[in-house]
C-alpha cells in the first residue's frame, strides 16, 4: 500500500496556482474517482488501484474502498506549512511505512516542465516538505517535485511567484504532458518497492 500526497492549499482563489501543482497532480492520478473528506485525518482521500490508467480508474459513489485498492491519494487540508500534520495522521491509520510515502509538490527552483523523483533529502527551503520532516522525524520519503519556474519569477517575489495562476498555455502543458510523466514516474517508484 502506498500513500500519495500531493500538496497545496485547499481555498478555491488558489485553485491552479503553481504551489497546488501537488494537488493537481493527485487529481489526474485520480482520475474518475471520488474525493472524500475525513476531518479527523484533514484530508480529502480517494482510494484506487495502481495497475489502471487515470482513464480507467473507477467512480464510486459510495467510496467503497476495494480489496484490489493498492494507493491512497490525498490533498492535506492543512494548508501548505502544516501539511505534516495530515501526513503524519494519514500514515498512521493505514499503517504506511516511510518508505512507501510519496509527497508530490511544487519545486520553485526547477524549470517549469521538469520533474525530478528522489528518495530522502532536506526540505530545500519547501515549507510543505520541513513540515512534514518535522511531523514524522526523518527525511526518508518519496519526492516527486513538479518544477514551476518560469522567466516571470525573476519579476517576482518568490511567495507571490508560487501563489500566482499558470497561464492557460502551461495548463494545456500541465494536463498533455507533464501530468502523464508524473504518473509514470509514480508507477515507477511503486514497481521498484
Amino acid at each position: 500500500m502506498f500513500l500519495i500526497v500531493g500538496l497545496g492549499n485547499p481555498d478555491k482563489k488558489y485553485e491552479k496556482t503553481r504551489h497546488n501543482a501537488g494537488f493537481l497532480a493527485v487529481d489526474f492520478l485520480a482520475g474518475k474517482n471520488v474525493w472524500q473528506e475525513n476531518k479527523k485525518l484533514k484530508s480529502l482521500i480517494s482510494f484506487c488501484h495502481s495497475g489502471l490508467d487515470q482513464e480507467s480508474r473507477k467512480l464510486d459513489p459510495d467510496f467503497r474502498r476495494d480489496d484490489t485498492d493498492d494507493l491512497i491519494l490525498a490533498k492535506p487540508q492543512t494548508y501548505m506549512n502544516n501539511s505534516g500534520q495530515a501526513v503524519t495522521a494519514l500514515m498512521k491509520k493505514y499503517n504506511i511505512t516511510n518508505e512507501n510515502l510519496i509527497i508530490i509538490y511544487d519545486e520553485l527552483d526547477l524549470p517549469f516542465e521538469i520533474i525530478r523523483v528522489k528518495l530522502g533529502g532536506s526540505s530545500a527551503g519547501h515549507n510543505g516538505i520541513k513540515s512534514i520532516i518535522e511531523n514524522l522525524g526523518t527525511e526518508n520519503f518519496w519526492r516527486l517535485r513538479i518544477g514551476i519556474s518560469n522567466e516571470k519569477k525573476e519579476l517576482i517575489p518568490a511567495d507571490k511567484f508560487v501563489l500566482s495562476k499558470f497561464s492557460k498555455e502551461e495548463l494545456e502543458i500541465l494536463n498533455e504532458k507533464i501530468l502523464p510523466e508524473v504518473e509514470k514516474k509514480v508507477e515507477n517508484v511503486i514497481k521498484a518497492d
